[in-house]
């Protein structure tokens, strides 16, 4: 009967899901803004435009993802909305779900904030995943990118899951049929439908205001003997990347990676602490270990191409980690599976290296986690022996004050 019911979801699910889903419905404040110019009679109007491109397409209000069907084993369906700031006037740019429903059950858009998007990611057989690319877009052809993805494992050890929603969406069709030989009329029901508003609008700068000096990958040289920014690179002066998701004003500090092309003590992680402190001794700077959450967080930002694989079972996209305990358990989910993380490098050059880097967090009694590059497309964060050679980085904690001086 379990596959009865599959093949009634691949019937229906996208056709359950993005067939009349009028799937993304974006709302844009659209406005002008006047400030004193010199003479008090004067007024400066600045330009406001934000455009939205689907594709070579410019989009204003509607966007419609549609595709045929959603099942098992599919191809994951992605779309991505490119936002410019064409205006004269810095941009806060962010999204919210609004409405969502799964067959008949319509979910709480005004619950805590991340609890939905969770929801939709992680808890149910297919995985819907919503990424903004930067939460702001500077003025003259500043810009961000709004990417959605849907995708439905063929194996994801959860048989029991996959037939039940099977068999609730072929029962959600069959009523909304009945519905429509009672009353020709009637308007057949997608099974899913969400909808996300998309906002762009003047920034204005508070403490929670996202930080525009600071950029997640952004390079900043760094002397850890002076505890200060430097110009050129030397043997203290490291060239880093900037690691926080969202740095914001209120924050005094900024989280550095050093360039992993740099050489660092390396041996195995049952010396890690000795090695780190073998590294940081001469530093003057404040300093903390690389753990897989660092890591885990930033490259699941990418809704498409960072996958989980796990042994004899299907791969499955990482998806969203920013709520409440989601990137401990995920975690878990690939040492329970003997699994690892593949990533893009493109999209995350500043974790490329082909040089293994110990990652401070256990695997298991035998291993821990570990950074290296797979080829020239993908990197990992993989289970190394930990009787294995490894390079060990140390994180910066570097003050706004001692960045801008």
């Amino acid at each position: 009967m379990e596959k009865k019911y599959k093949v009634y979801a691949k019937l229906n699910l996208m056709s359950l899901f993005f067939i009349a889903v009028s799937f993304i419905s974006i709302t844009l404040a659209w406005f002008a803004y006047s400030g004193l110019a010199k003479v008090s009679t004067e007024i400066d109007v600045k330009a406001w435009y934000i455009e939205f491109q689907q594709g070579t397409k410019t989009v204003s209000n509607n966007i419609i993802i549609s595709t045929s069907e959603i099942y098992p084993g599919m191809d994951p369906v992605t779309e991505k909305i490119n936002i410019k700031n064409l205006g004269d006037s810095d941009a806060q740019i962010t999204y919210s779900i609004v409405e969502a429903r799964i067959l008949d059950e319509n979910l709480d858009s005004t619950s805590e904030e991340g609890y939905l998007e969770d929801k939709l990611s992680h808890e149910y057989p297919f995985h819907i995943n919503v990424n903004l690319s930067k939460k702001y877009a500077v003025a003259l052809d500043g810009s961000s990118e709004l990417e959605v993805s849907l995708s439905w494992p063929l194996d994801s050890d959860n048989d029991t899951l996959d037939s039940t929603w099977g068999s609730l969406a072929y029962k959600f069709q069959k009523s909304e049929e009945e519905k429509l030989l009672a009353d020709e009329t009637y308007q057949i029901r997608p099974s899913i439908k969400i909808i996300i508003s998309v906002k762009a609008e003047q920034s204005i700068i508070t403490n929670d205001s996202i930080d525009f000096k600071y950029n997640l990958g952004d390079i900043i040289l760094y002397d850890v003997e002076k505890n200060e920014a430097c110009t050129e690179m030397s043997s203290t002066c490291l060239k880093t990347y900037i690691i926080d998701l969202e740095n914001k004003v209120g924050d005094t500090n900024v989280t550095l990676l050093p360039d992993l092309y740099n050489t660092y003590t390396e041996g195995s992680y049952n010396d890690y602490t000795s090695l780190f402190t073998s590294i940081t001794s001469n530093w003057n700077v404040t300093t903390r270990t690389l753990v897989a959450e660092d890591l885990l967080k930033i490259i699941s930002t990418d809704v498409v191409n960072s996958y989980l694989i796990r042994d004899g079972l299907s791969d499955l996209i990482i998806g969203n980690l920013q709520y409440k305990t989601r990137a401990t358990e995920i975690l878990q989910n690939a040492i329970s599976y003997n699994g690892y993380y593949r990533f893009n490098n493109q999209t995350f050059p500043y974790f490329l290296t082909s040089k293994c880097y110990w990652i401070n967090t256990n695997y298991n009694d035998t291993s821990a986690f570990a950074l290296k590059k797979i080829d020239d497309t993908y990197s990992k964060i993989y289970p190394e022996l930990k009787e294995s050679t490894c390079n060990v980085v140390p994180v910066i904690i570097a003050s706004k004050t001692n960045l801008e001086s």
